[in-house]
């Protein structure tokens, strides 16, 4: 027993020193450090305007084989009495190619133009200034995009409608089409003061959590396989399916028009389970295009798997407090039980800092598997999304030889360092196979999948916690075993050129092998996929000569476009090049596509707006469901330079210690503290218990029901918590009882709040300066009969 307390404390001695998010600074107030960040919807007093101009968002998808079109349509509407610029922030798929839009007015139609993207915004601002309607859609991310429509005149309804293609790819099997509703919070470390403006799109507003979004929305699914559908499945939306042979028809169930605030995910089968292996042909005005799709072979057996090497990243940030870090827990859980005697791993956990489990991975024993575990149950979820440094801190592990490396990252992506990730990952691609794990309702899937694509792994995304246990499964299968090795394509006498991706790395999934390209002459000859299966040669054939070219696959040259985007893209991050930027450029405007330096413009041509300035209004974002307000910040606000300046210093056990979890905050200026453990000074004898603040009960008026008040209060408990941490630099042996009474008038809104009754005296008045001014910003629901109401709030400091 000695002995193996011995080794478990010196395998794995590790504290987990975890930064939670800095508050936010009460209103008015400005600080030199305040970062890039989002922040919660407070809405307008002011009748005339209307803050919530985006009543509906819809999409409509045809899919033809493995090609999906989507039109998607966002209609605006000024209910107020001010001219309106509205701007809304969504997302895409990352394989998304947008490819046109257009705006209508009334019965008028603009169709919108590609440009380089500062001569689109150019374009826009001076439509907005000569008081024309406009339209300007912009990639912020390739999965992030931003929409700005000026000049909505009152009574105004103006419908913008999108269009993208994308290539949907089945991995054993099932085919997945996503479509992505709303753009989680980012966490962001760099400076308001300094950043540029493409990232500002990071300073949005964000109801809270649990409010369902302020516009309706709607999909409906064309599924026209070309084979026998077997299955259609919708584990994120409730919705009505109809089927025919060979095709289906899906569209959501009348319950669902909030279902906004989750990513819309279809999965079907074909009958047999059958991926088909083919070539589809495009014959263009100028240029023809080709997409070739080939099967591979099942996997190798268990037998012939060398030793592996497993080191496990969790996120356990802010934003993945609640059903993301619980089924982070259940995902480790599984796939750490189920590790051979023969492996090693090591777990790392990080927020806005970080802590590694071992120096050097362990073996995958009984009494080390179940320390992990226990480690890992403990997490709750706090502070800023740090990736960097965990990604650093992971890859500095000595690796042992003969050993294949596999590097599970388990996030929701919330952070804005993607092109760095990127950046790492691929300078990295001789130190192991990254598998990005993204868990939550609405990912950040560029991240997730760009993680994937530059160090050659497979991303996988769980939406709900139903889903959890089929989708480890299946990640457990996918990393036990490579299926097929030193690909490559032999296109012989078919004269294809400009082949996306010119490379291709091994497979660890029954998926096929996706091949764009560009291609001259008359289609003949043969084209053979070759590769290395279980350590034997194999090959596979398709008969170009017998494929005809068909009109209805044009969107593959968008596909083609799209894909080489991509990959310059990724080249420019690794290091910037104006020749590739021009690339990208030209390549946008050539294929009538949306870049990250080209955009979408429509300028109506009628001057509408000819006196006046048109009010800006960002157009407040659902929190993704199961994501917690700790996403956005503990007062709901910017995480500032307290979130990026403390570096963990590690803590050793005694020997036969068990892991503990410290989960550390620093709240602007105050020193760090054991979460849920510091122990306030009192007459030089420590406290047995932390500082807090808790709610007394409630006495509320008619008009609005005490459990509607609880539950907005209650949502503002970590706000509370910041003016008493804030009064206690002041009044370090600050405790009491302060009774405030509110007033809430007729539309929701508090303007005034008063102290009842205290025994704080005027060692509270830094709590009641601070307390007032988080009441007076608060907003409730209207009350019924439009009367006035107030609230008794007993405050107990303790």
């Amino acid at each position: 027993m000695k002995m193996k307390r011995k080794l478990l404390a010196c395998l794995i001695p590790w504290v987990i020193p975890l930064l939670s998010a800095s508050p936010a600074l009460p209103q008015g107030i400005e600080n030199e450090d305040k970062t890039l960040s989002p922040y919660f919807f407070i809405k307008n007093g002011d009748p005339e305007v209307d803050t919530l101009p985006l009543k509906s968002t819809s999409a409509k998808v045809n899919v033809a084989g493995v090609i999906a079109d989507v039109a998607v349509t966002q209609i605006y509407q000024n209910e107020g009495s001010k001219p309106l610029e509205a701007i809304y922030v969504f997302p895409a798929s990352t394989r998304a190619a947008v490819y046109g839009m257009k705006m209508t007015i009334g019965e008028r139609t603009i169709i919108a133009k590609v440009r380089e993207r500062e001569q689109a915004r150019r374009e826009y601002e001076q439509a907005k200034q000569e008081g024309k309607s406009a339209s300007l859609l912009e990639q912020q991310r390739p999965n992030v995009f931003q929409m700005n429509v000026a000049n909505i005149l009152p009574g105004d309804v103006i419908k913008v409608e999108l269009r993208y293609t994308e290539l949907l790819l089945p991995t054993d099997g099932i085919y997945e089409f996503v479509y992505p509703t709303v753009v989680g919070p980012r966490y962001s470390n760099q400076p308001a003061s300094t950043a540029p403006s493409s990232e500002m799109w990071v300073q949005n507003p964000y109801l809270h959590e649990g409010e369902p979004p302020t516009y309706t929305f709607d999909i409906r699914v064309s599924l026209a396989a070309g084979l026998p559908i077997h299955e259609v499945t919708c584990p994120s939306h409730k919705v009505q399916i109809q089927y025919a042979p060979s095709s289906a028809s899906i569209k959501l169930d009348p319950s669902e028009k909030s279902g906004g605030n989750r990513d819309y995910v279809l999965k079907y089968r074909l009958a047999g389970g059958k991926i088909e292996s083919g070539l589809l042909l495009y014959t263009g005005e100028k240029e023809n295009f080709f997409l070739l799709m080939m099967q591979p072979p099942k996997r190798v057996t268990a037998s012939q798997i060398p030793p592996r090497e497993y080191i496990f990243i969790v996120d356990v940030s802010g934003s993945m407090h609640g059903f993301p870090l619980e089924i982070s827990k259940k995902l480790l859980r599984d796939l750490i039980s189920r590790l051979r005697p023969t492996d090693t791993f090591n777990v790392l956990l990080f927020s806005g800092a970080s802590s590694l489990m071992s120096e050097r991975s362990v073996p995958a024993t009984p009494d080390n598997i179940q320390q992990a575990i226990q480690v890992i149950e403990q997490q709750q979820g706090g502070g800023g999304t740090e990736l960097l440094p965990a990604l650093k801190r992971a890859l500095s592990v000595p690796r042992a030889e003969g050993t294949s490396r596999t590097v599970v990252i388990a996030t929701d992506g919330y952070v804005t360092v993607e092109e760095e990730a990127f950046d790492l990952i691929r300078n990295h691609l001789g130190d192991g196979n990254f598998f990005p794990f993204g868990i939550g309702s609405s990912v950040n899937r560029y991240l997730i999948e760009g993680m994937a694509r530059v160090g050659m792994g497979e991303p996988f995304v769980i939406y709900r916690p139903e889903g959890a246990q089929a989708k480890t499964e299946e990640f457990r299968k996918l990393i036990e075993s490579p299926v097929l090795t030193r690909i490559k394509v032999d296109f012989g006498r078919f004269d294809a050129y400009e082949a996306e991706p010119p490379a291709i790395p091994d497979l660890l999934a029954q998926r096929p092998i996706i091949v764009f390209g560009k291609w001259h002459g008359r289609p003949q000859g043969q084209i053979i996929l070759r590769g290395m299966a279980a350590g034997r040669p194999y090959a596979e054939k398709i008969e170009v000569d017998k494929v005809m070219p068909q009109s209805a696959h044009s969107a593959i040259r968008y596909l083609w476009a799209r894909h080489r985007i991509a990959l310059l893209g990724d080249y420019n991050r690794l290091r910037p090049d104006d020749g590739r930027v021009k690339q990208i450029t030209q390549l946008g405007l050539t294929y009538n596509l949306l870049t990250a330096y080209t955009s979408f413009v429509a300028i109506d041509t009628q001057v509408r707006l000819k006196n006046g300035q048109a009010v800006t209004v960002k157009q407040p974002l659902p929190l993704p469901e199961g994501v917690s307000d700790l996403a956005v910040g503990e007062a709901g606000g910017a995480m500032m330079k307290a979130s990026r300046a403390f570096a963990p210093s590690p803590s050793l056990f005694p020997a036969g210690a068990m892991f503990a979890d410290r989960s550390l905050s620093k709240m602007e200026g105050l020193k760090e503290k054991e979460a849920g453990r510091e122990e306030d000074k009192k007459n030089g004898k420590p406290s047995s218990r932390p500082a807090q603040v808790s709610l007394g009960e409630l006495v509320v008026t008619s008009g609005l029901s005490r459990e509607e008040v609880q539950g907005i209060l209650q949502r503002e408990l970590s706000s509370f918590q910041v003016c008493f941490q804030e009064a206690l630099k002041v009044q370090p042996n600050l405790k009491g009882k302060m009774i405030m009474k509110l007033t809430i008038d007729a539309r929701g809104r508090v303007p005034q709040v008063q102290v009842s009754e205290s025994d704080l005296k005027a060692k509270g008045k830094e709590w009641e300066r601070c307390i007032r001014q988080r009441l007076l910003a608060l907003q409730f629901p209207a009350p019924a009969g439009g009367v006035q109401v107030t609230v008794t709030i007993p405050f107990i400091l303790i």
